[in-house]
């Protein structure tokens, strides 16, 4: 990816990066030179696959800790 911004370069033109966004361009945005988060428009956005809808167990879902604890006794 060749649209590499620092944090505050986003802060200070962030109507530039949204003018972007919207022409499908995609951002990887860094702090102290280490990956942070990336922005894309949610049209362009990879499609995700649902692997499990946990929220079909418990409305509010359920924790990466307890799918790890289940996992482990699975293992066992």
């Amino acid at each position: 990816m060749k649209n590499i911004i620092g944090l505050k370069d986003l802060r200070e033109n962030i109507n530039s990066y949204i003018a972007g966004v919207e022409k499908g361009q995609s951002f990887l945005v860094v702090r102290k030179s280490k990956p942070v988060f990336k922005i894309v428009s949610p049209i362009y956005e990879e499609k995700w696959e649902t692997v499990a809808d946990f929220t079909k167990l418990n409305k509010n879902g359920i924790s990466a800790r307890e799918i790890l604890k289940e996992l482990k006794k699975l293992n066992a």
